[in-house]
């Protein structure tokens, strides 16, 4: 007990989901500087004193205060020192309504009072992430206009002698890529995710899902994944099919494992390692039985709806807007460092983290600390704002690649936008080693593990996303220009 009175521990306890929060002790006559000296003293609060506050028959408050009175001195450890804990509870009526029951915790010592920073810092990043995006979207136009203007101009007899840049891949830019089947699940894995996770943020805003009930948001994001699996086999098999893929049920199973078997791996293995611990953590078998006949009833046969749906009444034709040669043409190799692809890889994924860099500090104190998140209003922000950051930044990084004439852009541009997950990922580290405390294999395994999940989910919807942007503007680029 000393020592975690020396070092400021607290103890938190919940009644009704409302959590509360105290000191397990207190410290007299220590230097601020130098700590324990001859003379201080250290206490055990031995008494607690729990005010619950009602309303209309419902719990809306509860805070717990110890009484400086009852306490025990424990400053000798090397003797033993009888301790008789006790409690009491006192019961009031409170005119806080239950929906507002959470309002009153940004007061709370244990919460810190940044709440006007938070969001003036999410405005700022919002402000430089759009001007920066303004600042690429005029450039690229600019350039696209000049483009436009010297390849409509230009004569059919000097075409071959004149055409160079991202003009002169036209029959190669619509090549479809390698490995398709699994690029198909990966965009439709990915767009799952994303329509999934946009129905979370709006439940969570109108109400409809209550965030202050704990576990309500992790068992409603579950239930929302499994029925809205259809996304993920419509649109993997409608893209496989339109890159003219032929094993179709092939697609459509590996969409369905693409994101659950890696959730299951880590699962199993952090949940057997708490079983090991013998720690209140572990999921029983309930639990576990419970998410598999979600997955296996309602998950699996949606998303194989989902695929059939799209085997019969998708579009299958690409309508790719130029013709794609028969023969490949060779890539430049020659290029300078910025045109490499770790340059730009770094590059797509710094701007997006740096836009949610203040936003993700706040959630991971959440996740992984004492801390309450209850601001889904700038979450939700965050979120808009890192999908149309993403989806620019990798249309400008798209253009300088077609420009030097490399036609291999798929692959690419779900790489780039999903590099925001990996940078998260790097961050996850530096926040455990210098924010969080922890420390031993149980808690690196739920917290590097659950992370693994997290930003694979990040990299797989950005990927998506960036890929959608993407073709939608090689599509206009392509549609604008005369091909021979």
């Amino acid at each position: 007990f000393k020592d975690v009175i020396h070092q400021s521990f607290f103890f938190e306890m919940f009644v009704e989901d409302l959590p509360m929060w105290g000191y397990i002790g207190d410290i007299a006559d220590e230097d601020y500087i130098i700590g324990e000296v001859e003379g201080s003293k250290t206490f055990l609060f031995s008494h607690l004193h729990f005010r619950i506050g009602i309303n209309d028959g419902k719990i809306v408050s509860a805070s717990v205060s110890t009484d400086s009175k009852r306490k025990v001195d424990i400053t000798d450890v090397t003797k033993p020192t009888s301790v008789k804990f006790s409690y009491s509870v006192e019961f009031e009526e409170d005119d806080l309504p239950w929906r507002k029951r959470f309002s009153r915790y940004t007061d709370s010592g244990f919460v810190p009072r940044v709440f006007e920073i938070h969001w003036l810092s999410i405005i700022n990043a919002f402000v430089l992430v759009l001007l920066l995006t303004a600042f690429l979207i005029v450039i690229l136009m600019r350039v696209l206009k000049n483009d436009f203007a010297r390849y409509m101009d230009i004569d059919e007899e000097t075409m071959e002698e004149e055409e160079s840049g991202w003009k002169l891949i036209h029959g190669d830019v619509f090549r479809f890529p390698v490995h398709n089947t699994l690029f198909a699940s990966a965009i439709g894995t990915g767009t799952h995710l994303i329509t999934a996770t946009m129905i979370i943020l709006i439940l969570a805003l109108t109400g409809f899902l209550s965030t202050t009930v704990r576990g309500s948001l992790l068992s409603g994001s579950v239930v929302t994944y499994c029925l809205s699996s259809c996304v993920s086999g419509y649109v993997s098999t409608r893209l496989y099919l339109q890159m003219n893929g032929k094993n179709w049920v092939r697609c459509a199973l590996l969409t369905a494992s693409l994101f659950p078997v890696p959730v299951a791996i880590v699962f199993m293995w952090v949940n057997s390692v708490a079983l090991a611990k013998r720690s209140t953590s572990a999921l029983p078998f309930g639990t576990l039985f419970t998410i598999s006949c979600l997955y296996c009833l309602l998950c699996f046969p949606l998303t194989v709806f989902g695929a059939i749906a799209a085997k019969n009444y998708a579009k299958k034709d690409f309508d790719a807007p130029t013709r794609t040669t028969k023969v490949q043409r060779e890539i430049p190799s020659e290029i300078p460092f910025y045109h490499s692809r770790f340059f730009q890889m770094c590059v797509a994924g710094f701007l997006p983290f740096s836009a949610i860099y203040i936003e993700l500090h706040y959630i991971f104190a959440s996740m992984w600390g004492h801390q309450i998140y209850t601001l889904f209003g700038i979450l939700f922000f965050a979120f808009i704002l890192i999908v149309i950051v993403t989806g620019f930044n990798t249309v400008a990084l798209l253009y300088f690649q077609l420009a030097r004439e490399d036609h291999r852009w798929w692959w690419p541009v779900f790489i780039n936008g999903g590099m925001t997950g990996i940078f998260i990922y790097a961050y996850s580290f530096y926040f455990y080693f210098h924010r969080t405390g922890m420390s031993g294999i149980l808690q690196g395994s739920f917290y590097f593990g659950y992370m693994a999940i997290v930003s694979f989910a990040i990299f797989l919807m950005l990927g998506s996303v960036a890929f959608h942007f993407s073709l939608a503007f090689v599509r206009y680029i392509y549609g604008r220009i005369k091909c021979d």
